[in-house]
């Protein structure tokens, strides 16, 4: 059957600048080898399916896909699949609000001018040992600033701090070294730096069809967390995708013990799938 499909650009207000989500808005009926199927063949980093919501409280169901598996949580299919359904006329419960129901449970997200922003999930942050400190370093050829964590947000994420921005934009990783990290660890490498105010993030996850993930939601979620736990609560602007020809922009905010991470974004294809 035909079924309405979107595909948004998240992080960005200029079309071709963020990252990439395909939105299937008529997900009832389809079943989990059909929506993983899809995924597959879309070929993005993620795909996700709008489904009717289980929980009452909910204004939605989301179920996102990598093309290799289902997923808990992500960050730009987030965004990006609540632009794709208040685009196509959606009408949320509250205005200004909307509950979305996923594997990390309830995620609630706002509205307003400047995009849509997402409360996220609480994080369980891991310290790792020397060895995999090391590992990293040699994997991403510099220092870090100290030892990196591993923080878990439905994803999870090896986060860890480099000299500055600068820097960052300058490393010429190590895929094999990246993957050989996350088998051994279970969660892919996010490393960040700052430039003056504004932070600079690289995301990387060779092991899901993904090298460098051009702007990151659950990545940028880590490093919130890792920056709220060494600074505290400060609002910033982040920055990703420069490294591989995009540019996303992120801003995250505090609300007492809410890290809020929010952007802009923008439909690029519209029409109807067969699926």
């Amino acid at each position: 059957m035909q079924r309405r499909f979107r595909q948004v650009d998240v992080f960005t207000a200029v079309p071709y600048l963020g990252n990439p989500v395909a939105v299937i808005l008529d997900g009832d009926g389809l079943t989990t080898e059909r929506m993983q199927t899809i995924a597959r063949w879309t070929n993005l980093s993620e795909t996700t399916f709008v489904c009717s919501p289980t929980d009452p409280s909910a204004d939605y169901l989301l179920r996102i896909f990598c093309p290799t598996n289902e997923m808990r949580f992500a960050g730009h299919p987030t965004i990006g699949s609540a632009h794709a359904l208040l685009s196509s006329g959606f009408i949320p419960k509250q205005a200004g609000t909307l509950v979305q129901q996923c594997g990390v449970g309830l995620v609630h997200l706002q509205t307003d001018d400047d995009g849509i922003a997402i409360a996220l999930p609480p994080a369980l942050m891991t310290p790792v040992d020397a060895a995999t400190h090391r590992e990293v370093e040699e994997a991403i050829g510099a220092r870090l600033l100290e030892a990196p964590v591993i923080v878990d947000i439905g994803v999870e994420w090896l986060t860890g701090q480099v000299a500055s921005g600068e820097a960052l934009r300058a490393l010429k990783p190590s895929m094999d070294g990246m993957a050989a990290i996350a088998r051994r660890v279970g969660a892919n490498v996010n490393m960040f730096g700052l430039d003056g105010d504004t932070v600079e993030v690289r995301s990387f996850a060779p092991n899901e069809s993904t090298p460098e993930d051009p702007v990151c939601g659950s990545g940028n979620g880590a490093v919130a967390y890792y920056l709220r736990e060494r600074r505290g609560t400060v609002d910033y602007h982040a920055r990703q995708g420069r490294c591989v020809g995009r540019d996303g922009h992120i801003r995250v905010s505090h609300d007492k013990d809410t890290i809020w991470l929010g952007g802009q974004a923008v439909n690029c294809i519209e029409g109807m799938i067969q699926a």
